[in-house]
């Protein structure tokens, strides 16, 4: 049986550890991808979300659009997205974030969004008109689509996967136990059949969570097992940074042996592929999981 490391709990609430250090933004592909989501008034979760792998991302050419704008409908307390009532969208998104991506010359795109509940079709028709555009504009870029919970809108769901994606990613986000107070404006159970009806809808499935947040290596395993059993062809998972003192705090900075168990039991279950890292992210290295 592996030991994994355990922190204690006088140092949970110390400075980060070494192996959560990242890199300076830096570079002529940093600053090309930078000018181009500016002039095109694009959004990104790489700024939204405070990643931290954006330095890294960004100088490698790549970064995740986030379309449909950047105020969400839900009040996730891990999220450093803004949150509120969001402004109408703009129709003319999907034309600027295909050109934008054909002009990266990008071989594999990542596209999330915001919730947008307030929508009756949950933003899925700019979510289709997205897709296409970008495989029209550059039909050898392949995609990865990171979609919010629909609230059971299932025809709203078919509409948001039918445009021509290769991947289809929904993140889980937290163990069941953690919901209400990670993520209350969603179902566990409902998110895990969103990722079932993906998959029954023939797509390459994905979905991701965070540790550090107060689970046990029990609820890690119960979760992978969850995915597994719904379909789900691709798991990441990464450790929970704190991107304000309004959000919760980290309980854990979890070791990377463990995320290498995890790893290694995940792939025991059967899941095609996991990646698990400290500063693994949904759309980290997602080029791998095609």
């Amino acid at each position: 049986m592996l030991e994994l490391p355990v922190v204690s709990d006088d140092k949970k609430r110390a400075r980060k550890p070494d192996w959560l250090r990242v890199k300076l933004p830096i570079g002529e592909e940093y600053r090309n991808v930078r000018r181009l989501v500016d002039e095109y008034g694009l959004h990104t979760i790489c700024q939204s979300g405070n990643c931290p792998n954006m330095g890294e991302c960004w100088g490698a050419g790549t970064a995740t659009f986030m379309i449909l704008g950047n105020v969400c409908t839900r009040s996730c307390s891990f999220c450093a997205v803004k949150t509120g009532r969001p402004p109408a969208y703009d129709e003319d998104e999907p034309r600027r974030v295909a050109e934008a991506i054909r002009l990266m010359q990008l071989k594999h795109a990542v596209i999330t969004s915001v919730n947008r509940d307030e929508l009756k079709d949950r933003g899925a028709e700019i979510w289709y008109q997205t897709v296409v555009q970008v495989k029209e504009q550059s039909p050898e870029t392949t995609i990865e689509t990171l979609i919010p919970d629909v609230r059971a809108n299932w025809e709203a769901l078919h509409r948001m996967i039918e445009g021509g994606q290769e991947v289809v990613s929904h993140n889980m986000e937290t163990v069941k136990r953690l919901y209400r107070k990670v993520r209350p404006q969603a179902k566990y159970d409902r998110s895990l059949e969103q990722i079932q009806r993906t998959k029954d809808a023939g797509k390459r499935t994905k979905s991701g969570f965070m540790v550090g947040l107060g689970e046990t290596k029990d609820e890690v395993l119960e979760i992978m097992s969850d995915l597994h059993q719904h379909g789900c062809d691709v798991v990441t998972i990464g450790q929970y940074l704190q991107p304000t003192k309004r959000h919760l705090e980290v309980d854990e900075y979890v070791h990377p042996d463990t995320f290498a168990y995890y790893k290694e039991e995940g792939l025991k279950m059967g899941i095609d592929f996991v990646e698990s890292g400290p500063l693994v992210r949904s759309s980290y290295h997602a080029e791998r999981h095609l």
